[in-house]
């Protein structure tokens, strides 16, 4: 499988910390990397060099065989790198199809340029992506009327108005109810896998991880420490003891497999009737 993304030797440093400190990393198309660590271990600032946010002090950041490392957070957007929020944020008086129409105002390059007729542009597009995420019927609701849960969904569509080759995903399921969880990122892998898009994810709850992510990376004040299969993490002796210092992570693991064989059997019903529809 060929490299979507290429990361290495990636670094850092705030004064005399190092933040980051030489990651290497690769991502595929159509792949769910998620990107684990204690608090300060350096996975936003490695969202942020990727993203345009940070200028990296070394290293090379290259995606779909172009270098993206330290140019603004708008041309790195355009070059097709989504981003998602822990925090989700949308127009609460706009409805959610306007919602969507204004990320696709954005990438039609029209944002700014046609509010007479705003309201009517790109409305299909928008409709079709609500489809896509289970949310077509919400669409004339004012977003200040959704659940929480159906407002990370909302973002999700919102991401995908840029047509992204990669997304990257800041804790996608903070706030959310377990069922809410397990159901907007099957949901997720549904739509990356349909369209090739690599996701690189932050997550503090294991359950999620552990169901979901097809690889796992580790990191541990800066530095990257263990790269693998959940199974493969899960058994790291070395994780365990440094993320952890305990047992927790294989309870957390076990709980994730089980969570994945449960979302694997609503698989069906998510794509059919989206994920979180009238809440948990």
């Amino acid at each position: 499988m060929s490299a979507l993304l290429q990361v290495r030797g990636l670094r850092k440093a705030f004064g005399g910390v190092q933040a980051v400190q030489d990651v290497d990393f690769d991502l595929a198309a159509g792949e769910l990397l998620a990107m684990i660590g204690p608090n300060g271990a350096g996975k936003s600032t490695c969202f942020n060099m990727i993203n345009g946010q940070l200028v990296p002090d070394a290293g090379s950041v290259v995606l779909a065989g172009r270098e993206i490392a330290g140019r603004p957070p708008r041309e790195i957007w355009r070059l097709g790198v989504g981003r998602t929020f822990q925090v989700a944020a949308t127009y609460a008086s706009m409805t959610v199809a306007e919602n969507v129409q204004m990320a696709l105002l954005s990438h039609h390059g029209k944002l700014f340029r046609i509010w007479p007729r705003a309201a009517s542009l790109h409305r299909d597009e928008a409709l079709e992506l609500l489809a896509a995420v289970g949310l077509r019927d919400r669409a004339d609701e004012p977003c200040s009327t959704l659940a929480y849960g159906d407002i990370k969904t909302v973002e999700l569509a919102i991401a995908l108005a840029n047509q992204p080759t990669l997304l990257l995903m800041d804790e996608p399921t903070a706030g959310m109810a377990p069922q809410e969880r397990n159901a907007l990122m099957q949901l997720t892998r549904r739509l990356v896998k349909e369209r090739g898009i690599g996701v690189l994810f932050t997550e503090h709850s294991m359950d999620v991880v552990f169901a979901h992510a097809d690889r796992i990376m580790v990191l541990a004040r800066g530095a990257l420490i263990a790269q693998g299969t959940p199974e493969a993490i899960r058994d790291d002796a070395q994780v365990r003891e440094v993320y952890f210092g305990s047992g927790r992570l294989v309870r957390a693991a076990r709980a994730g497999e089980r969570s994945g064989d449960r979302a694997g059997g609503q698989a069906g019903r998510s794509a059919a009737g989206g994920p979180a529809a009238g809440g948990p």
